[in-house]
């Protein structure tokens, strides 16, 4: 392990060498986009500050800080994002104090130039405080795009106010992450992936597509809670992306009614026997949807569960369904059949055995998965297909 973690420091060293020179060669005036990409921590602060120092003077438009953490390696201090850069380090004061007082502008900063141009910034395995996010969000007049993952020093995310011009907003694995807090803004698309946090939604017009993954709550109706904290937006929403693996199906709620929805995601628990009761309620609540999409995954210590057949529901505007992470088990071909059989106007189905949302293009699945999905496509072709309509485009990828 130590051997392990020196050879990757030495690599660490070489990329950050190696950006330093690749910057003193550039002689540009301008630069659209910065991304730093690999396993770097504190040790190389000094080389970061000055790579982001290099971006702001160039007026960036996009910047990407995304730097990866081995998981043996969590212990190590991440890099930190220099607060002087912002003019937020007062002397002889907190940061907590001057921050509450007032809020400094892009003229305390002495690369403000940069951030009147800033439209995307990307955080990962970055020590930014909520201070320095509220910076950000306050002083980059034409930022729309804000991505922060596995941030550890984030307690409390606000986007409040019109004047603010974000748009979207993306907020994974956050650990110490309490609130998140949305009013008044104009935003378009938000995205929470991680514990369940306290999340408060209001007057938010043009939000149209919500993304909530959350870890399953011990004695917690996520369902019911997810909804009662869109309740501003449900009716407006066109896209909504919800992981309910683990969620119990609670028969008594009575789902609001999603009007305006197009697409639905959901990552489900096929194998317990409630799910198609589950899937059901959902498909009631959006009338309109047009496309779902239904991630499926299975208990670890998987057995062949029978699982109860729902009650027949005619949906007249489902036209594609695409089941990703398909096996071959009954419990998912038959949720493929309730479908077939209930969406009366489906034109589509695709199947697709690689669970995309774990394994992004490029990444290594191992032998063992790969062969799983060999066999899932091939009880698709050979079993599933042949109980498809024919009137229905069959789609195994």
């Amino acid at each position: 392990m130590a051997l392990e973690q020196e050879l990757r420091d030495q690599k660490s060293r070489e990329y950050v060498n190696w950006v330093d020179r690749v910057l003193e060669q550039h002689e540009g005036h301008n630069i659209e986009r910065f991304r730093a990409y690999f396993f770097l921590h504190s040790m190389f602060k000094n080389s970061i500050d000055k790579w982001i120092e290099f971006a702001m003077e160039k007026r960036v438009q996009v910047l990407e800080l995304q730097f990866l953490i081995p998981q043996y390696d969590y212990a190590r201090d991440n890099y930190a994002f220099s607060q002087n850069l912002l003019g937020l380090e007062g002397e002889g004061e907190s940061l907590k104090d001057r921050y509450f007082d007032i809020l400094p502008t892009l003229q305390s900063c002495q690369y403000n130039i940069g951030f009147k141009f800033l439209k995307v910034v990307r955080f990962q395995h970055i020590g930014i405080t909520d201070e320095v996010l509220d910076y950000f969000l306050s002083n980059c007049p034409v930022l729309e795009r804000l991505t922060v993952t596995d941030a550890r020093g984030l307690v409390c995310i606000r986007v409040a106010g019109a004047s603010i011009s974000l748009k979207y907003l993306t907020v994974i694995n956050c650990p110490n992450l309490k609130r998140i807090e949305i009013c008044n803004a104009n935003i378009v698309s938000f995205v929470y992936w991680g514990v369940w946090i306290e999340l408060l939604i209001s007057n938010v017009p043009l939000l149209v597509d919500v993304h909530l993954s959350v870890r399953a709550l011990d004695n917690v109706d996520f369902t019911t809670l997810a909804f009662t904290r869109l309740s501003c937006c449900v009716s407006q929403l066109e896209i909504l992306k919800l992981n309910i693996q683990g969620v119990v199906y609670n028969p008594n709620y009575d789902f609001p009614v999603l009007e305006s929805l197009k697409r639905l995601e959901l990552n489900v628990e096929t194998d317990y026997h409630s799910a198609l009761y589950h899937l059901s309620s959902f498909m009631k609540a959006c009338p309109h949807i047009q496309r779902l999409v239904l991630k499926l995954d299975f208990r670890r210590t998987y057995v062949e569960t029978t699982v109860s057949k729902a009650p027949k529901f005619p949906h007249h505007s489902l036209k594609v369904v695409e089941i990703m992470g398909y096996r071959g088990y009954q419990c998912a071909v038959e949720h493929v059949l309730y479908l077939i059989v209930n969406a009366v106007a489906l034109e589509k189905i695709i199947i697709d055995p690689v669970r995309r949302w774990n394994w992004p293009p490029g990444m290594d699945r191992g032998t063992k998965m790969v062969r799983e999905e060999v066999k899932a496509r091939k009880h698709a072709m050979e079993h599933l297909k042949q109980k498809v309509p024919s009137t229905i485009e069959f789609v195994c990828l």
